[in-house]
């Protein structure tokens, strides 16, 4: 586990946070926040695959001969774009606006078709709910994963997890790594990520390595909404997915999960 602190305000272009292949702590991606004022663009060759989501703004996507054209105001209310693109391909990156990305990162020897994502491409479900007093209702989106992008070696996905509500709850956990980056409105709330047996307090900004198969449960500080962008690396014979039975939850926990579960108080 590596709690990456979010000290000082991300700076124009790329701003990496983790990389790929670090002697300690390695999550096998990089991972970083690409900001870009307006007429500003940013162009990436590198041979790996690449995930580059849209946090903000308004861009245009450049690559394989096309262009698709994308834009974002709210973590919270709407759905992300997101470009998949694998080793090989290059990507321009061009900002009509102020802009931010999320950029994810890994080393993959197969080829495959570049694929955008528009927003209405991502699944997002409202779970836990009905269950446990609704205390952990919250929004999860699924952009790609093993069911429509088989070839890829990354999973990427969004949480939005309600005020003073938990998340990644029940307790699960699964051998592939995993990143966590958060943001909160408003900016100056706060959460708690536990992460094994450690507890941290995670602010706006703030990033975690999530290694080792350990749980990950999460919860946001009443009156602040938490927001997390999730990235996971597929393990090679080790995909995540419902074909390896990953996420494995805490058996102990899962009890609460039970529509007649009796939740104390009533």
């Amino acid at each position: 586990m590596v709690h990456v602190e979010h000290e000082n305000p991300f700076q124009r272009g790329y701003n990496a946070i983790t990389e790929e292949g670090e002697p300690t702590d390695d999550a096998m991606m990089d991972f970083g926040i690409l900001l870009l004022h307006a007429g500003e663009c940013h162009e990436c060759h590198l041979g790996k695959e690449r995930a580059f989501l849209l946090m903000r703004g308004n861009v245009a996507f450049r690559f394989a001969g096309v262009e698709r054209r994308a834009n974002r105001q709210s973590l919270l209310e709407e759905s992300p774009v997101v470009l998949h693109v694998p080793q090989g391909v290059s990507v321009r990156i061009v900002a009509t606006t102020d802009a931010e990305v999320a950029v994810m990162r890994t080393q993959h020897g197969t080829t495959f078709e570049p694929r955008f994502y528009e927003q209405d491409e991502t699944s997002s479900e409202r779970r836990g709910e009905g269950t446990m007093g609704e205390t952990s209702t919250r929004l999860v989106r699924t952009t790609f994963d093993d069911r429509n992008a088989p070839e890829a070696n990354l999973v990427v996905g969004e949480v939005v997890t309600f005020p003073g509500k938990w998340s990644s709850y029940p307790p699960h956990r699964h051998p592939q790594p995993e990143i966590y980056h958060y943001r909160f409105l408003p900016e100056h709330g706060f959460g708690h990520a536990t992460v094994g047996d450690v507890v941290l307090k995670v602010g706006h900004g703030d990033t975690v390595k999530i290694l080792h198969g350990v749980s990950h449960p999460q919860v946001a500080a009443p009156g602040y909404a938490m927001y997390y962008l999730w990235v996971i690396r597929h393990l090679d014979g080790n995909r995540y997915g419902e074909k390896s039975g990953t996420p494995i939850f805490e058996p102990e926990h899962l009890w609460v999960t039970e529509k007649d579960a009796v939740i104390w108080p009533g």
